[in-house]
């Protein structure tokens, strides 16, 4: 018995192999949209990870530090770790915003970490792959590579001068941005720097103000603009807890007797996921459902030219007696090899451009899996408008043109 889908690949060999070609290309672009989603949850789930935290105290009725803003007193942290169970309690804050290196700017996350020890302070960088961790107060920066920055490389953060000093890997916020490590007092100057002009007319306002320039009251004037100047101000403190300790039995004591929001690791998880990512995942879901219908109707186009093209040797076949399961599955076999030569395909493409796309591309194995079912089944789906004409073919066209 001739297959006719075998061949019909081996005679325009040239047009199936640039249609599967195509079809992978779209293929390629679900697969990294798919990743793109994975990377998105890894960024997230790598941020809470790097933080080194048990429980995420915040500003009271607030989502912070990442998903809403959140000002905590920077000794709030003294009372945290009186409560039983605690183990460290540590200041941090965050600021995304762009430092100047040379001539350009990179946009990054600043955090702000409180003096301690690598590895047991919460905030701290994990781990470094280059360099050491920050040991003075001041004008010390560790960045991740994603940055582009070496060791010894100066950034500009608002009005100083930061010096690389070591280097992390991986270090990212929940929006793929990568961070930059300085000491907290100086991410504390540069969240809530004011420039000179700002300054100079907060000044004259203050003097100018009879409740505060008292002429019998010497040093209250001075008092006020020191505290207008300085900031003891951070985003959350992070705790982490002593083992066998149950989570929820101190976010209740913080939330009860401090009068703060105090979150533990699935809350804290769920606010990345399921709230910052969840409009990003529609769209990407959405992505995903166009590019499955435009494949499909791909494969259903092709499979169908390919068919119309030997509808004469259907009917020979249709008139020396050949089954119509056997027609089908000559036909579902074509729609099949497109469809694997279109994921082979997409699947290298996916593979090879991932590392180039500016955000963290995740292609999970499982992923490949679902996406090679899916492929089958589209093409399985789009072949059956060819098989229906097939199938209505009158033998006589074999004799009678």
């Amino acid at each position: 018995m001739i297959n006719l889908a075998s061949r019909d690949i081996l005679h325009s060999w040239g047009k199936f192999i640039f249609t599967g070609m195509g079809l992978g290309l779209l293929i390629g672009v679900t697969l990294v949209m798919a990743g793109v989603y994975r990377g998105l949850v890894s960024d997230g789930k790598s941020l809470l990870d790097n933080s080194g935290a048990d429980i995420w105290v915040v500003q009271q009725d607030t989502l912070g530090p990442y998903a809403e803003p959140s000002s905590l007193n920077d000794d709030v942290y003294r009372g945290i770790l009186g409560i039983p169970g605690v183990e460290q309690a540590s200041n941090i804050t965050y600021l995304t915003m762009q430092v100047r290196h040379h001539d350009k700017d990179i946009r990054v996350m600043v955090v702000g970490i409180a003096p301690g020890v690598a590895g047991k302070t919460p905030g701290w960088p994990r781990f470094l792959v280059a360099g050491r961790h920050i040991t003075r107060s001041h004008y010390e920066a560790v960045a991740d590579i994603a940055t582009g920055l070496q060791l010894g490389d100066k950034i500009t953060l608002r009005r100083n001068q930061y010096t690389v000093v070591g280097l992390t890997r991986r270090m990212v916020s929940s929006g793929g941005d990568p961070m930059v490590f300085i000491p907290l007092k100086d991410a504390q100057e540069a969240q809530f720097l004011k420039n000179n002009e700002a300054i100079w007319l907060d000044r004259r306002k203050t003097q100018a103000n009879p409740e505060f320039n008292r002429p019998n009251v010497p040093g209250l004037l001075d008092a006020v603009l020191a505290s207008k100047t300085s900031n003891l101000s951070v985003n959350s403190v992070l705790v982490t807890l002593k083992e066998g300790v149950d989570p929820a039995q101190v976010i209740n004591t913080i939330e009860r007797w401090k009068y703060l929001t105090a979150y533990g690791w699935a809350e804290m998880e769920e606010i990345l996921v399921g709230k910052m990512i969840a409009t990003s995942a529609r769209q990407i879901a959405m992505f995903l459902v166009i590019l499955a219908v435009v494949s499909a109707a791909i494969v259903a186009f092709i499979i169908y030219t390919l068919t119309m093209d030997k509808i004469r040797e259907i009917a020979v076949l249709k008139l020396i007696g050949t089954r119509n399961f056997t027609i089908a599955a000559m036909i579902v076999q074509q729609s099949v090899v497109l469809g694997i030569i279109g994921f082979v395909v997409g699947k290298i493409t996916s593979s090879f451009s991932a590392p180039y796309f500016p955000k963290y591309v995740l292609i999970m194995p499982e992923d490949s899996i679902m996406g090679f079912v899916a492929v089958m089944i589209i093409c399985i789906l789009a072949s059956l408008v060819a098989i229906r004409m097939a199938l209505r073919v009158d033998p006589a066209e074999a004799v009678g043109g």
